[in-house]
């Protein structure tokens, strides 16, 4: 009994061990902490209820969670990392509320809001200036090795409750409706809502639509 004990305890030391080497090497750089004083200020940017840099700090888990993710996907890639940084993933999950393979590819200017029931899976791409609010899941529906999950280029918004399901594009600027669920592409500059989400091309304004719930049967 006390052999699988100490086996975790092994396993634990290891990723603790490799998290601080990784996140040594990336304080070591410059461009690191630009990029995390760059989620700070974009968080505060996109939700008024964050009045200064302390209560962002303290109480936004989405950022936290973006924070983790940026050390976990660099540990991801080193020789050896992805064991650990899967187990570790999974601990910021149960912290945030917020679940981010470390695999995924996540540009500048990510945003959760609210953070809680956010899963994002491990090929997804997401680009710069991109905004989720809670329970977004960007997801999969494939057992095949290869891309499985969604694409979303820049300044997309992604509504409460969205499911983007599978290696479908998201075009830039593009918004995705509270409770949609999309299983096709949608174009650049275009309102996907409805289940499943229907396509309302060329956007009038540039505002997140993610509270736009509009019958989809209006449109075909």
């Amino acid at each position: 009994m006390a052999r699988p004990a100490k086996t975790l305890k092994t396993l634990a030391g290891v990723a603790a061990a490799a998290t601080l080497t990784a996140a040594a090497t990336l304080a070591s750089k410059k461009s690191v902490r630009e990029t995390l004083a760059e989620d700070l200020a974009n968080a505060r940017e996109h939700d008024p209820a964050a009045r200064n840099d302390l209560v962002t700090l303290l109480s936004y888990p989405g950022l936290h969670a973006i924070w983790a993710y940026r050390g976990l996907h660099h540990l991801w890639q080193r020789p050896g990392g992805q064991v650990p940084a899967r187990l570790l993933s999974q601990f910021v999950r149960t912290l945030t509320g917020v679940e981010i393979h470390p695999g995924a590819s996540i540009g500048r200017r990510f945003f959760i809001d609210h953070a809680a029931g956010v899963v994002i899976g491990e090929t997804t791409e997401i680009g710069d200036g991109v905004m989720l609010y809670q329970g977004v899941t960007l997801g999969g529906r494939s057992l095949e090795q290869g891309k499985r999950h969604p694409t979303l280029e820049d300044d997309v918004v992604v509504g409460a409750g969205a499911k983007v399901i599978g290696p479908v594009v998201i075009g830039a600027r593009s918004a995705v409706g509270a409770n949609a669920v999309v299983v096709k592409d949608v174009p650049a500059d275009s309102v996907a809502v409805g289940v499943p989400a229907q396509i309302k091309r060329s956007r009038e304004a540039r505002e997140p639509e993610h509270d736009v719930l509009t019958d989809p049967a209006i449109w075909i």
